[in-house]
């Protein structure tokens, strides 16, 4: 009998570039208080939002996914065909099938690779990352495409006081591939199905075919959520960083799921970070973007120069589900 083949496998992976794009509309807090009677100072004080970015009309989710990507495949240096996977981390995409990672892949010039979304809101993007150092090491792909991209403004309700006055839009995109060194950690994960419904829609799409509801759009259950960010996320933030065998001191950045920046703060306070860990607060500017946050608010570390190529960042996504994944990677 014969042997089958198999593929060679690679040792180490890493993040070679990141891109970004966001929505074009910069909304204030002024803006959004009257609908769900509030005010800036009482939004700052909650949630750490000064203003959000939000897509106008004309400016797609695929718009913002392509924009993002093709930053990175640019900074990467790669030639798109190389593109083994392309992965898409959304809750938006306006079709249930096929998927937008189908769409995407002919954008960018990825016409030779297997493309499917992922559905795991806010931990997206990690979830994505976790794969896509899989499928790297494991000689699948050599290189993999990972973009956490939202449109939340299409699923919000202006009177939701819970999540929807957080939200904003973007794209965050990373190339991932091989490596002489490792540069992406084992990635600590899973999900708390018994809060499924903490955050989530205010009702199926069946219901609203049926008539029996309105449009569905987001909303949570906030101080659940709150309490199990900061208690059970700090927890599976230190198990990442044993995971990688590396100390709180041992970072250049933490980068969190931007939610809230009371939760942020409490991961700092948690974890014991020194103060020469430099600590992403991009929700203060763009909102809470889900699957699309972690791979902005590390864009912008590296473009504004407040951390530098080779270091080490613990990013960590959570959200619904109650989904969560955390690694940490080396700085691209």
């Amino acid at each position: 009998m014969k042997t089958l083949l198999q593929t060679q496998p690679v040792p180490f992976t890493r993040i070679y570039a990141l891109g970004a794009a966001r929505g074009d509309l910069t909304v204030t807090n002024d803006e959004i208080a009257g609908p769900i009677d509030s005010s800036d100072e009482w939004i700052r004080q909650r949630t750490g939002v000064v203003t959000r970015k939000r897509a106008s009309k004309d400016r797609s989710l695929m718009d913002m996914a392509s924009e993002a990507a093709d930053e990175a495949i640019k900074k990467a240096g790669i030639d798109p065909e190389e593109i083994g996977a392309v992965i898409l981390a959304t809750i938006t995409f306006p079709f249930q099938t096929p998927s937008g990672a189908s769409l995407l892949s002919e954008l960018v010039g990825a016409k030779k690779a297997a493309a499917y979304d992922i559905s795991a809101a806010c931990a997206g993007y990690c979830y994505g990352i976790a794969q896509a150092d899989a499928l790297v090491r494991s000689g699948v792909a050599k290189y993999v495409l990972v973009v956490g991209g939202e449109k939340l403004s299409d699923f919000i309700e202006p009177t939701d006081r819970s999540i929807s006055f957080l939200l904003g839009d973007g794209a965050g995109a990373a190339i991932v591939g091989p490596s002489d060194h490792p540069g992406i950690s084992k990635t600590v994960w899973g999900a708390d199905g018994s809060n499924w419904d903490k955050v989530g829609m205010t009702n199926s799409l069946i219901d609203f075919r049926d008539g029996k509801a309105t449009w569905p759009t987001l909303v949570q259950e906030g101080p659940s959520v709150f309490r199990w960010a900061v208690w059970e996320m700090a927890k599976v933030a230190k198990q990442a960083l044993e995971e990688a065998g590396l100390e709180a001191k041992d970072l250049s950045a933490l980068v969190t799921h931007q939610a809230n920046i009371r939760i942020i703060d409490e991961f700092v306070k948690q974890l014991e970070l020194p103060d020469s860990v430099v600590v992403a607060r991009d929700i203060i500017e763009t909102g809470n973007t889900s699957a699309a946050s972690i791979p902005l608010a590390m864009h912008r570390l590296l473009a504004e120069g407040q951390v530098k190529s080779g270091g080490y960042a613990l990013e960590i996504g959570f959200g619904a589900g109650l989904a969560f994944a955390a690694q940490v990677v080396e700085l691209p």
